[in-house]
């Protein structure tokens, strides 16, 4: 028999069902949200013992169990191109070495990867992040939500270090990434973070004057519409704050901070460092709050720290900082970082002048609308890439070294006959890119040139893809096919013959400067000349 119907009146009417529906044989169950973990646990109860009656196989499905201190939780979830796996907290280094060696492994038997290579052979993380969430076992435990000065530490050093922002991150960088910094895209933001620096200085002294603590809410009011990206996505930020204190939902206060710059290393030692280097840094600013200016970088972003001279010194202060506090950490550490981040091309001698080919980072571009079959869309431009050019033992009174026939500007290291200097070129022309116009200047010509007999003394060439227009139509199936790839595209040969004419070569060498990249020549801007040519 069917049962009556009960008619209930609105106000009294429950919101949230249990939904059952049978598919290919088995019974899947759709959990409602529940604000208590008792009533989660209940319901749990009610299917298994329905389960077991019934005897059929049953998938859950639906809403989780609601924020507990009690409850730790371990998900994987399928991404595009990648496993997500969020890991439960730990206690100890001891828990989080055993936790971060377990899982490689496990992916390893999974036959999972965390690096690829490209089809040219370089050697590149999947594009998965490893965000570091820091935090109490509760929310009052959370040292950030205790001491809001320990958040304005970290980033304020990490907007002075931006190595900490660029040697950890993936390919795509800039201002429309997934955790772009703050002080990215938006010349006001950094005047705007000063002012809520001071407003949470100036709140927590007068709470504490009077014997109260801070609100746990006081960070994410002063804070949660300075970190975000530039369309005011709260989560896609450096320092992601809508799981701290957000008056949005439960699931929002949660004393927690999520560090979005890291890229998943290919090795486990080497995610065990990321995290030993946060670990240290938010020891040393628990003990020692950092109250410093905040540095208006400009485009100084962009050049220094993406050319691997730069990130490198930048990165040795954070350890010289963490070794004058007390913590040993070595700087030898991260050398595996600064190889993975920007790998050696190629190095040649010419004339007793030593010349060394990088990779350096170049920020992607997100393109404007276009139309496309499914409606529009924004693409990422990648066609444009860098590299550092590092010469030891030059004169640079006698002595140019010049790319495509133009002068680089080359810049003093600390070392005394040691110079650097970027080089951005594009190396790929797709349909659809900024300035589509400009041509590919691959393969690029390094020449090491004297002034004064104004010959080329010899030099190198790089290519972009293989130099015998080879198409590969497969990614290299191991690192050593890679590397046999990589090495294929420098050449220790290729220099300019015939005498130059070095007043041309300095005239477009002028012509290229900008105030804006002092240190990089962009080979775009010299669309067009052809100077140094044989006389």
């Amino acid at each position: 028999m069917v049962p009556p119907v009960t008619i209930t009146s609105p106000e009294k009417a429950p919101t949230t069902a249990l939904t059952f529906e049978a598919r290919d044989g088995q019974v899947h169950v759709f959990l409602p949200p529940t604000e208590r973990l008792e009533d989660y646990t209940d319901l749990l109860k009610l299917v298994e013992v329905a389960a077991r009656k019934l005897a059929v196989p049953v998938v859950l499905e639906g809403y989780g169990p609601p924020p507990d201190s009690r409850l730790t939780t371990l998900s994987v979830t399928p991404d595009p191109g990648v496993i997500e796996v969020n890991v439960q907290p730990t206690r100890s280094w001891a828990e989080q070495r055993d936790l971060t060696t377990t899982l490689y492994e496990h992916a390893r038997q999974a036959r999972l990867t965390t690096e690829k290579f490209d089809l040219d052979g370089l050697h590149t993380g999947t594009g998965g992040g490893n965000h570091l969430t820091l935090g109490g076992h509760q929310p009052a435990d959370s040292p950030l939500l205790r001491r809001p000065d320990l958040l304005v530490s970290l980033i304020t050093y990490w907007q002075r270090h931006p190595s900490l922002s660029y040697l950890f991150s993936g390919r795509f960088i800039g201002p429309t990434s997934q955790a772009p910094r703050f002080d990215e895209g938006r010349p006001e933001s950094v005047y705007e973070m000063e002012i809520a620096f001071a407003e949470i200085e100036r709140i927590v002294a007068g709470l504490r004057a009077e014997g109260e603590e801070p609100r746990p809410w006081l960070v994410d009011r002063a804070l949660r519409h300075l970190l975000t990206d530039l369309t005011g996505n709260t989560h896609r930020a450096e320092f992601c704050i809508d799981k701290m204190y957000s008056p949005d939902s439960s699931r929002g206060r949660l004393g927690l901070l999520e560090l979005r710059g890291f890229e998943m290393p290919p090795h486990p030692q080497m995610a065990l460092v990321q995290a030993l280097l946060v670990r240290s840094l938010v020891a040393m600013f628990w003990e020692q709050p950092l109250r410093a200016p905040l540095v208006r970088w400009g485009t100084t972003l962009h050049e220094d720290f993406l050319l691997p001279q730069g990130a490198i010194a930048d990165i040795a202060e954070v350890t010289a900082d963490l070794r004058a506090f007390g913590i040993d950490f070595e700087e030898s550490w991260l050398a595996p970082f600064t190889e993975f981040r920007f790998p050696r091309i190629g190095h040649t001698t010419v004339a007793g002048i030593d010349l060394e080919l990088r990779s350096a980072i170049e920020p992607w571009h997100v393109l404007g609308e276009e139309a496309t079959a499914g409606g529009t869309a924004r693409y990422v431009d990648s066609s444009v890439e860098k590299l550092q050019v590092a010469v030891r033992g030059i004169d640079p009174h006698r002595h140019l070294v010049t790319c495509q026939g133009v002068p680089v500007p080359l810049t003093a290291t600390a070392v005394p006959g040691e110079y650097y200097a970027g080089v951005r070129y594009r190396a790929w022309q797709p349909w659809s890119a900024l300035h589509p116009s400009s041509e590919v200047h691959a393969p690029l010509h390094i020449d090491v040139v004297d002034r004064v007999s104004e010959v080329s003394l010899g030099g190198a060439t790089y290519h972009v893809v293989h130099p015998g227009g080879r198409s590969y139509d497969t990614p290299p199936i191991n690192a050593n096919e890679a590397e046999a790839r990589r090495s294929t595209r420098f050449e220790a040969r290729g220099h300019t013959s015939g005498r130059l004419d070095v007043g041309a070569m300095l005239e477009a060498g002028r012509r290229a400067a900008s105030t804006e990249y002092p240190h990089t020549l962009d080979l775009r801007r010299v669309q067009g000349l052809s100077p140094g040519k044989s006389l």
